[in-house]
C-alpha cells in the first residue's frame, strides 16, 4: 500500500448527496456545489461495477456547466477484508485504506497541475459524490475525519435517501400513526432477528436477503432495487409469497448488471393501521 501523501494544500471538502443515481434527485444546492468544486473525486469499484462509475460520470456530464468546469479524478476503491469475525476491525482498516486513496488522488491532481496551491493560502475545493445522503449508513464523514492535514472545512449537501425513494416508489408511509420505525442493516437482522420495540423495519445493506431468516407469518414486505433509475425493480406482498420472488429477481438483476443497490421495508400485522 502506498504511503499517505502529506504535502497537500488546504482543502475545503464538500460531500454531496446524489440520491439513488437519478439526475432528477440532485438538488439545486448539489448542482451548485458540484460546479463550485475545483476537483471532484470519483471512486472506481472494479470492472464488474463499471456501470456505477459511468453513472457518476454521467451525473457530472449532465450538470457541470460553469465556465470553469471542475477537474474529475478517479481513484480505485480498496476491497474490504471479509475474513474472520472482526467486522469492526475490517471496517477500520478499509476506511484507512480509502483515506490513503483519497489523499493520493488529490496529491496526483496537484502534481499534474489539475490543482494549484493558491498564493493566498485559500483552500482547494474538493468534492465527493455520495449515494443517497452522507448521514445514513455511509462512512464518508468518518473517512473525511481521517484526512491529514484535516480539511479546512467540511460541508455536507443533503441528498434523497433510498429510504425516501422506496416509500415514494411504493406510495407508502414509513410509519403507522404515532408509531416508531427502525432503519437497520441485513447483518443486524440476521444476527439479532426482528428489532425490538417496533413493528416496522427498513433494512439496508443486505446482500443476503436476510428477510428469509425471519418467520414470514403476518409480515408484509415492500422491496425496491435501482430506485429512480431506468432499471428500477419493485415488488411487495406477504413475505411468504413475495420473499422467494424477490430473491430470484435480485439474483438475476445482479448477474445482469454486475451490481445491485436495494432496500426493503418490513411491517408486521401487529402494527397499528394508518
Amino acid at each position: 500500500m502506498s504511503p499517505v501523501p502529506t504535502a497537500l494544500p488546504p482543502i475545503a471538502l464538500t460531500l454531496i448527496g446524489i440520491g439513488t443515481g437519478n439526475p432528477d434527485h440532485l438538488t439545486r444546492q448539489a448542482i451548485a456545489a458540484m460546479n463550485a468544486a475545483d476537483l471532484i473525486l470519483l471512486p472506481h469499484k472494479g470492472e464488474d461495477k463499471a456501470e456505477l462509475a459511468a453513472l457518476r460520470q454521467s451525473l457530472c456530464d449532465a450538470v457541470l456547466t460553469g465556465p470553469a468546469v471542475p477537474r474529475i479524478a478517479g481513484f480505485d476503491m480498496p476491497v474490504r477484508r471479509s475474513d474472520g469475525n472482526d467486522y469492526l476491525a475490517q471496517v477500520d482498516e478499509w476506511h484507512a485504506a480509502i483515506t490513503q486513496r483519497w489523499q493520493a488522488a488529490i496529491a496526483q491532481a496537484l502534481a499534474q497541475g489539475c490543482l494549484t496551491a493558491p498564493a493566498d493560502g485559500a483552500a482547494q475545493r474538493v468534492a465527493l459524490l455520495v449515494w443517497g445522503d452522507p448521514s445514513l449508513y455511509d462512512s464518508t464523514l468518518r473517512i473525511a475525519a481521517r484526512l491529514q492535514p484535516a480539511p479546512a472545512t467540511v460541508q455536507v449537501v443533503a441528498g434523497i435517501t433510498s429510504v425516501q425513494a422506496l416509500a415514494a416508489a411504493h406510495a407508502i408511509a414509513l410509519n403507522d400513526i404515532g408509531q416508531p420505525f427502525v432503519v437497520t442493516t441485513g447483518r443486524q437482522l440476521r444476527d439479532h432477528g426482528w428489532p425490538a420495540g417496533v413493528d416496522t423495519a427498513v433494512v439496508m445493506l443486505d446482500g443476503q436477503c436476510s428477510f428469509a431468516t425471519l418467520p414470514a407469518e403476518g409480515v408484509h414486505i415492500w422491496w425496491g432495487a435501482y430506485l429512480g433509475m431506468p432499471q428500477q425493480l419493485l415488488d411487495s406482498g406477504p413475505l411468504a409469497d413475495a420473499g422467494p420472488r424477490i430473491e430470484g429477481a435480485r439474483a438475476r438483476a445482479r448477474e445482469r448488471h454486475g451490481w445491485i443497490m436495494d432496500i426493503y421495508l418490513l411491517r408486521r400485522q401487529a402494527a397499528a393501521s394508518g
